[in-house]
Order: structure tokens, then sequence, then C-alpha cells
């Protein structure tokens, strides 16, 4: 199944408070999974613990659903800083809705943060048009007590004729 086939099975809209049980479950599993392949499952916190220092609700927030929710993204000033997916329903093209979904809504230029190590999400943001910038080592975001090593990188809609900007699947909306 192709990614943009696979995107049109699900639905995006606004997180409501009725879903933080369903991305409190889903930021749990996968952050293991981020974890586990850069800094180690020992700096793991849960969703809990670091929504409100981490500034979740800071920005907008969308949900996907397939058909329970299966995933969530959030976009802050321009900058994606949650994006997680059901392991469940890894492969499945949500991440890839959930990120077309916050570019649609973010500015001429989107920033994100990728672990290093976390394959996974690189390839997805590298396949959706981001490229790096730069690579940094400091402190894990929400788990001071650990180094990490992380990725940044950038997407940048391309300019249309009419002098707005697109994105790489179009015009944005």
């Amino acid at each position: 199944m192709t990614p943009d086939r696979a995107t049109t099975a699900c639905r995006i809209r606004p997180y409501e408070q009725r879903d933080w049980e369903a991305i409190e479950r889903i930021h749990d599993a996968a952050r293991l999974d981020e974890l586990r392949e850069s800094v180690g499952t020992e700096a793991f916190l849960s969703l809990a613990d670091t929504y409100q220092g981490e500034g979740l609700f800071d920005g907008r927030v969308w949900v996907a659903e397939d058909p329970a929710v299966a995933g969530f993204v959030a976009l802050d000033e321009d900058e994606v800083t949650w994006l997680y997916v059901d392991p469940a329903r890894y492969g499945r093209g949500i991440g890839t809705a959930l990120l077309r979904h916050a570019l649609a809504h973010g500015g001429p230029r989107v920033e994100t943060t990728v672990l290093a190590g976390n394959q996974r999400a690189l390839d997805l943001y590298l396949r959706e048009g981001f490229t790096l910038v730069e690579t940094k080592t400091g402190r894990l975001a929400g788990n001071e007590k650990f180094a990490a090593t992380g990725h940044i990188l950038e997407h940048r809609k391309a300019p249309r004729q009419d002098g707005r900007a697109d994105g790489p699947h179009g015009p944005a909306r």
C-alpha cells in the first residue's frame, strides 16, 4: 500500500479531552520504541509526567482516527513538537497523514527535532521533504538527567507562481 493511499484511511481532527487516555497509551508505548533505539528506555517518563513541562498543549494538537485514536501530532509556532503513532499501527500511513496535516497548518518553514537513532521517524520526515539542518548533543527534553543527540530538521514549502507556498503534496490549505 502506498503512503498516499494509506493516509486516506484515517480521519484527522482536533484533540478533545476525551482523547487523553488514548494519546497517553499511544505516547507511552511509542516513546519506549523511540528511546530503545536512542538514549535507552531507562530515560522513559510517561505522558502524564511530561506533557505540562514539555508544552504538549501550547499549540494545536490533532488526533488520527482509524477508526479509534491511532496517533497524534502537535504543532507549536511552526514546530512539530510531538508526533506519535500507536505501535500496533506502524507502517499504515498514519504518521504520514498526521505530519502532512501539521505541515498544511504550519507556515512556510516548519521545524522538528528527531532523536539520533530514531530511524523510523527520521525516514518519515526526510520522505516528506524535511532536510537535516544540524545535529546537537545536549540534555533530553523532559528528562534532563540523560544526554541525547538530536537531529534538527526543517521543511520549507515551495513558492508557487502566485507567491503563496506549496508543500510537497500540493497547495497548502
